[in-house]
């Protein structure tokens, strides 16, 4: 296998943004608590079996860096406006401790401790490369990685390619056989190529002027208000749907021809109608900003913002919300433009965000094509460290609140609700994490009750 080659750009040459990387521009208040910060980073873990040669691990990963100039782009900004900027690829740090003295039964907890540490931590993003490593070694042949990267060049679809990337590295330094890496398009590749091919929209654009004409994102009332300006933290609140409701959500997908994320939508939508007593609901989510093929193997910050806007008027079950939801997404992913391009045809639909006692929360399904179950390159093996539910911890959430769930190894959904506590207290998120569970349970056990 060889590492496939990678022209680095001039230090002179001006790349521009992508739209994505603008939208990040959006919330940045030029303080370390924005999508500039140094704790908006993204941190995975897998334990890692196998005879483990550190030095050929710390080369992977400066492979890796070579390999994806995202995770050594830097935003500058001049007197003509923003740009990014590549530079040349420097050493990955990777911090490696001693966890000899750890009883075998303890390892997964301590790993999954590992995970929790990292997410606590500060990275600024003015060091380069982007991405660093935390290594545990328990023994010879067990270990647990964690790799941290900043959100600005990363999404979470470009952590386990990240990590896939890396075990084939390692196992080409260590001479073994493992496939080949696909070609590499850069994100530099990507952004020009949004900006020649997007920079109309067309037909996309007066669909989202239609569809969104007097609508405004749907936020929630804050228990604080921002005029307090109490210290800006992000919190975090996970707890897990069970495998019954989990296998329900997927027989009722099936038979609705919905995707997961649309059943859990449905569900969303519904529980954000009760809490805001509203009827017409706009819930900002986010498509992968992937688009073409080419691009499924090119680590960078890809994610679209998108607002989803339902009329629940009328729907008397949730069967016939779902038929709803599927009808917005189906729509929606077929005129998928940059948000930006959206909020140029409907500026008034972020309204919400300047006020002083509403926050807007954004739902995520996360769904990667590449897999967290247990992998080999080489003599190695590897397999992704589970989310826990009691992890206090995570990165951090620009502005309002996140939900982020997950279908997990186990069949569980994994959630994850990530808010500032400048604004919100912990209570109003479990009390809403508790009633959008039992929400489903109730949904998937009889879709065709009336909607209380």
């Amino acid at each position: 296998m060889s590492i496939s080659e990678t022209i680095d750009a001039p230090e002179t040459t001006r790349i521009p943004l992508s739209f994505n990387q603008e939208f990040l521009c959006m919330f940045d208040t030029g303080g370390d608590d924005g999508p500039f910060g140094s704790h908006y980073n993204i941190v995975y873990g897998w334990r890692l079996e196998g005879r483990l040669d550190v030095e050929a691990l710390r080369e992977a990963l400066n492979d890796v860096v070579a390999r994806h100039e995202a995770l050594r782009t830097s935003i500058e900004t001049d007197e003509h406006g923003r740009y990014q900027k590549v530079l040349p690829p420097a050493p990955v740090s990777l911090e490696v401790r001693d966890l000899s003295g750890t009883d075998p039964v303890d390892r997964d907890r301590i790993a999954g401790e590992l995970v929790n540490e990292a997410e606590a931590g500060a990275y600024g993003i003015e060091e380069m490369p982007l991405l660093r490593g935390v290594l545990g070694r328990f023994d010879a042949r067990d270990a647990a990685l964690v790799l941290i990267a900043h959100h600005s060049a990363v999404d979470e679809w470009s952590m386990r390619l990240l990590m896939r990337d890396l075990a084939l590295c390692y196992a080409a330094r260590r001479g073994q056989d493992a496939p080949a890496l696909p070609e590499v398009h850069q994100y530099q590749e990507f952004a020009r190529w949004q900006l020649d091919t997007l920079a109309g929209g067309g037909k996309a654009r007066a669909y989202w002027r239609e569809k969104l004409s007097g609508a405004q994102v749907s936020a929630t009332r804050t228990d604080h208000p921002r005029s307090e300006n109490r210290p800006k933290t992000t919190s975090w609140h996970r707890f897990a749907i069970g495998k019954d409701t989990t296998a329900g959500i997927l027989k009722l997908s099936r038979t609705t021809r919905s995707s997961p994320f649309m059943i859990l939508l449905a569900g969303y939508s519904v529980l954000l109608g009760k809490v805001n007593d509203s009827t017409d609901i706009v819930v900002p989510t986010f498509a992968s900003g992937r688009g073409q093929a080419r691009f499924h193997d090119t680590v960078g910050s890809f994610f679209n913002f998108m607002p989803l806007r339902t009329d629940l008027s009328g729907a008397g079950t949730f069967r016939e919300v779902v038929k709803r939801v599927r009808a917005t997404c189906m729509e929606a992913y077929s005129n998928d433009i940059p948000f930006a391009q959206v909020l140029e045809e409907v500026p008034a639909l972020m309204a919400p965000l300047g006020e002083d006692d509403r926050a807007v929360a954004a739902f995520q399904v996360f769904r990667s094509p590449f897999a967290s179950d247990r992998e080999v390159a080489g003599d190695l093996e590897y397999a992704e460290i589970p989310r826990r539910i009691d992890q206090p911890v995570g990165g951090d959430v620009p502005d309002g609140a996140l939900w982020q769930l997950e279908i997990d190894s186990s069949g569980e959904i994994l959630a994850t609700l990530g808010f500032n506590s400048n604004l919100f207290d912990e209570s109003t998120f479990t009390a809403q994490a508790a009633e959008f569970t039992r929400l489903l349970r109730a949904a998937i056990a009889d879709p065709d009750a009336p909607l209380s």
